[in-house]
Order: structure tokens, then C-alpha cells, then sequence
């Protein structure tokens, strides 16, 4: 139970706090928000530790409640730890003592309080509009499906893409920009930079590598093993570091089992997931016509910002073709379902739409005689099962378009393509 001297000056802070906060540069992710903002449903905002929730929550309330019409609190807050679920009433009471009526609720971190989704389910049945954050997607779905069916909305927020990463730099990126020298130049200068340090905005605006180890850390601890009550931490760090620094490389949980010494592929899979439901990583599936073929065919490893590569990798400062595939799936992640696809040969990914197969794409550092004929080969073999007329190869910094068997590939630069995306 928190004294009500106690809940006074964490409300106070914290909403001094959030005004304070930096704007930053306008997330993507606002164009969603102007769609649903309006709407009655709960609004949940997830995504990785740290990849600016907060500051996005920041600009919704400068952009649609004039920095006055809404209530904020922070879970995140080690002051809230002894919260209980029965004290939301006395926390709405100080709210409404402190900063009169407001229809408006903006909470960061909700699933550190058990039970908190009776409390939003009676709010909002009175009438208000829920704006909630948390790193944990599949927890906080779980949790509002239980009593919130059909009542909410999801935004899936990431660390900043390429485009965005421009807008931190003021580097103009329009159309007419890739074609003349001085602007493209600064664009490719750039793309080199986020190639190496990843889109984490606390990190790129402070440069310390601490951040990400820090961040890392908590994800590990506090979103997991503390979360899930684990207790063999040092198989936790160990399967997820042989992870890291397997990046894009494929697995399967038994042979995950074998190399990492543990007694269960279960308990692996387990593991994976937990790291995967606190954003960090996504698991990329073979695609295969029968669900329980995709469920037993080898997966690959892929990391939310390639930015942790470099604390927590072991082997990946040369492998930077693996970083071009990394940034890739987490673009084309928002636009269908990806999977891998593997015939007699390999392409990196398809994107099903609409129960569709709308684009099959390669991607390679370097498009040169060792590789040319083993990319275009797995892509026209995913364009001919897929029936598909054109194709992607991307790469580092090549431009070209090649014919072959009836089909068309186009292979562009990464940044021009994330530029154009």
C-alpha cells in the first residue's frame, strides 16, 4: 500500500517528468496515431526497452491534449513497486485532486502491476481513452484479451528506422535527393553510420554503449528471468548470446538444446519465446504449405535493432550482409507475414499479404561472381513457385536490373530502398 503523501509526489513528478520530456523528431508511427486517436478503443504501444514508447506518448500528448488534458502515470517507477491493482481507485482520486477532470489516461509499463486490466476495463466502460505502453506484446495481449476482447488497438513501435534516423541528422531525403551528388553523398555517409550503431535513440544521442549493455541487461533480468521466475541464468546468457552472434544463421530447438547443454528443447523454445515476446527479437519461419511443416523445419535469428550487435556479438564485425538482412526484416515485417523460402535453393524472404505472396526478396553485401548465381537463382526459383514477374535483390551499394527466364530483378542499394520503402 503507498501513502497517499507518497502517491501525491509521484503523480507530481511524473507529470512534470512527461512534460519535460524531449519532443524528439516526429515518429512514423504518428500516422497511426492520427488514424485511431479518435477511435474509443484502448490504444497499446509496444516495443523493445527503450526504443522511445515514452516520447511517442510525449507527442501524442502535445499533438492531440495540449500538453493539459490527459493523466499520466509511469509503472516503470521504482516508487510503485509495492502498487497493488486495488489502489487504482486512490490513484485516480489524486489524479483527479491534483489535475481536475480529465477523460484521458496515458500509462507507461502497465503489466509490472498484476491485475491492472479490471481497472482499465471499468475505466474505459466509463468512458476514457487509454493510451497504454509495454515491452512485453504478447503479455499485454494476453492480459487485455482476458476481459478487453475487440476493445484495443496495437502499435507496434521500433527503434528508428533509416528514414527516421535522417530526420535526427536533418538530412533531407526527398526523391529528387538520391540523384544529386551532394545530398546522396551525405545520405550513403549516413547509411554507413546506422549500419554501425543501430536506430536505439538513447543511444545515438548519447553514444555509450553502456546504454545498450543496460538495456540488454534489464531485458534479460528484469523482463524475463525475474518476470518468469527463472532460475538457471547462466544457460539464459549463454543461449542467447550463441543467438546474437548467429545472427540470420539457421536452428532448431533440439539442436539448440544439444549445443547449449540443456535437459529439454521445450525449455529452450520457452526461452526463445520469452525473448521474443520483450521485442528484441524476431524468429523468421520456413514457409511451407502445412502449418506443422513450418512448425518443425529450421528457423533463423533475427535481432529487433542490429545496434546490440556489437556489445553483445561475439563474431559479427565482419559480417555485415548479415546487419543488411537484419535491417531488411525489420521493414518488411510491417507490411504481411514473412517467411523464408527454400527449394532447391534458399531466398531470404517472402511477404504474404492477403494470403498472397507479394514480394520475394534477396539480400547480399555485394551482388559479385561468387555470389551473383547463387542469389538470382534462389530468387527466380521463389518467383516462378509464386508466380511473381519481378523481383529484389538488395544489396550494399549496387544498382542494376537483370532479366532472366521471363522474370525481372531489380537489385538497389539498401538506402535507396529505405528511402523508397
Amino acid at each position: 500500500m503507498i501513502k497517499k503523501n507518497l502517491l501525491r509526489e509521484i503523480l507530481l513528478d511524473q507529470r512534470e517528468t512527461i512534460l519535460g520530456k524531449d519532443l524528439g523528431i516526429p515518429r512514423e508511427a504518428m500516422k497511426r496515431v492520427l488514424k485511431i486517436v479518435s477511435l474509443p478503443q484502448i490504444v497499446v504501444i509496444s516495443g523493445i526497452r527503450r526504443c522511445g514508447k515514452s516520447t511517442l506518448l510525449r507527442q501524442i500528448i502535445k499533438e492531440h491534449f495540449n500538453d493539459e488534458d490527459f493523466f499520466y502515470i509511469n509503472f516503470e517507477d521504482e516508487r510503485f513497486r509495492d502498487f497493488d491493482s486495488s489502489e487504482f481507485g486512490s490513484l485516480y482520486e489524486e489524479q483527479l485532486s491534483l489535475f481536475g477532470g480529465h477523460k484521458v489516461m496515458m500509462i507507461d509499463e502497465i503489466q509490472n502491476v498484476n491485475g491492472f486490466e479490471s481497472f482499465v476495463r471499468r475505466f474505459h466502460d466509463m468512458g476514457f481513452k487509454f493510451f497504454i505502453t509495454g515491452s512485453n506484446a504478447n503479455l499485454l495481449s494476453r492480459e487485455l484479451g482476458t476481459k478487453l476482447t475487440g476493445r484495443y488497438l496495437r502499435i507496434d513501435l521500433k527503434p528508428f528506422s533509416f528514414t527516421e534516423f535522417l530526420d535526427m541528422k536533418e538530412i533531407e531525403h526527398e526523391e529528387n535527393d538520391l540523384n544529386i551528388t551532394g545530398p546522396r553523398v551525405e545520405i550513403k555517409k549516413a547509411f554507413d553510420e546506422y549500419v554501425e550503431k543501430g536506430g536505439m535513440p538513447e543511444f545515438l544521442k548519447y553514444h555509450d554503449q553502456e546504454i545498450l549493455l543496460r538495456t540488454y541487461e534489464d531485458i534479460v533480468f528484469k523482463d524475463i528471468v525475474v518476470r518468469y521466475g527463472l532460475e538457471n541464468v547462466r544457460m539464459i546468457r549463454d543461449l542467447y548470446g550463441y543467438l546474437v552472434s548467429n545472427l540470420t544463421n539457421r536452428f532448431t530447438y533440439n539442436s539448440l538444446k544439444k549445443t547449449i547443454g540443456a535437459g529439454s528443447s521445450v525449455t529452450i523454445q520457452n526461452y526463445v519465446n520469452y525473448l521474443e515476446e520483450a521485442n528484441f527479437c524476431s524468429i523468421l519461419y520456413k514457409y511451407e504449405k502445412k502449418i506443422k511443416m513450418q512448425l518443425i523445419a529450421p528457423k533463423k535469428f533475427y535481432i529487433t535493432d542490429h545496434g546490440f550487435l556489437r556489445p553483445i556479438s561475439t563474431r559479427l564485425s565482419k559480417e555485415k550482409g548479415k546487419i543488411l538482412e537484419n535491417i531488411v526484416l525489420g521493414q518488411i515485417s510491417q507490411k504481411g507475414d514473412v517467411f523464408y523460402f527454400e527449394g532447391k535453393n534458399e531466398c531470404d524472404f517472402i511477404v504474404i499479404s492477403g494470403r498472397m505472396v507479394e514480394t520475394a526478396i534477396q539480400v547480399t553485401w555485394d551482388l559479385n561472381e561468387e555470389t551473383r548465381d547463387r542469389e538470382v537463382r534462389g530468387l527466380v526459383e521463389a518467383l516462378n513457385n509464386f508466380d511473381l514477374d519481378v523481383g529484389t535483390i538488395i544489396t550494399y551499394d549496387q544498382e542494376n536490373t537483370i532479366e532472366i527466364d521471363g522474370r525481372r530483378i531489380e537489385v538497389i542499394p539498401l538506402w535507396k530502398w529505405l528511402i523508397r520503402f
